[in-house]
């Protein structure tokens, strides 16, 4: 194989799972949002979604321009860009990519957010101007879901509703496979593997199988919800329901499911865990810990009492 069909085929299919990665990371953090207040939390949304974004349509462009002719250095420098409309516009030339006005117009935002937004805060300009990421994103739902996004609320903020989480993942989702589908059959026609995923992947959850974070969201409660129904019929499960609990408080339930779905809900329950293994002696925490080290741990096996009995009764036929 030679140097560019193995570059082609493998670290440009590095580049897809890279950028699979980045894609879904920001579906979730918006998911995860909720409100449209926090600078930082935006900030982590856009970088994710605008970096994976870009770097798919450099894949794309790669996989349509190169050829054993070209002059490598100028594609590898016309790639130092962040602007994706410019890329998109690149691999038009080539396929036909048909977006409507909300793909087009969050990959406006996406560039503009890559190239200044992300630095504005650097400048003394910005002094009085407030969070250009969330006028930028309140602009985008208004238009495109046709209602008035509200100025940020002084005492609740502005809410995330589930109808902007889905206009974001139908937006990403469509701009995400299309690119995909253009990677696929270019990769194909040159009797590559570039478009290849992991199963299991972020990028397969994402190009793939469509992601719907609130259906990962069922997921993780529905597996609650067994685990505490269930009875101890396993190993595992008798070593679980073993271990005493700690004393959280029953009315911050809600607190503590938030945990489940978000990153961000976790730092203020974090305090509570940590003054329960404060309350421990040094002993103690050190078997707690080790017990929770246990649990999850890929090489930990626990045996069932059916399978004591199939070795029983193959030791005395």
């Amino acid at each position: 194989m030679s140097a560019s069909d193995f570059w082609k085929n493998f670290r440009l299919g590095e580049e897809l799972h890279i950028a699979g990665s980045f894609i879904y990371n920001g579906l979730r953090r918006f998911h995860e949002l909720q409100s449209l207040d926090h600078t930082d939390e935006l900030f982590e949304f856009l970088y994710d979604l605008s970096v994976g974004i870009e770097r798919l349509l450099k894949i794309a462009v790669v996989l349509h321009e190169h050829t054993t002719t070209i002059d490598q250095d100028a594609l590898e420098k016309s790639l130092i860009t962040h602007n994706h409309l410019e890329l998109l516009v690149r691999v038009r030339k080539h396929v036909p990519i048909n977006f409507g006005k909300p793909q087009n117009e969050l990959l406006q935002l996406l560039s503009a957010f890559y190239k200044t937004l992300r630095y504005d805060r650097f400048t003394l300009n910005s002094a009085y101007k407030g969070s250009r990421e969330a006028q930028a994103i309140r602009k985008l739902l208004n238009k495109n879901l046709r209602i008035e996004c509200p100025e940020r609320n002084p005492l609740l903020g502005t809410t995330n509703e589930d109808k902007f989480r889905s206009f974001i993942s139908r937006t990403v989702l469509k701009i995400s496979q299309t690119i995909y589908k253009v990677i696929d059959d270019r990769s194909s026609a040159l009797g590559l593997y570039t478009y290849e995923l992991r199963h299991g992947s972020k990028a397969e959850s994402v190009f793939l199988r469509g992601v719907k974070i609130g259906d990962e969201d069922v997921l993780w409660k529905e597996l609650l919800i067994f685990f505490m129904s269930v009875d101890s019929i396993t190993g595992y499960l008798k070593f679980l329901k073993g271990i005493k609990p700690l004393g959280f408080d029953p009315a911050l339930v809600s607190d503590y499911l938030d945990c489940f779905k978000s990153d961000a809900s976790k730092a203020a329950v974090m305090d509570e865990l940590e003054f329960h293994y404060e309350e421990m002696d040094a002993e103690e925490r050190k078997q707690r810990l080790e017990i929770m080290g246990v649990i999850g741990a890929p090489t930990v096996y626990f045996y069932d009492n059916d399978e004591d009995e199939t070795i029983e009764s193959e030791d005395n036929p």
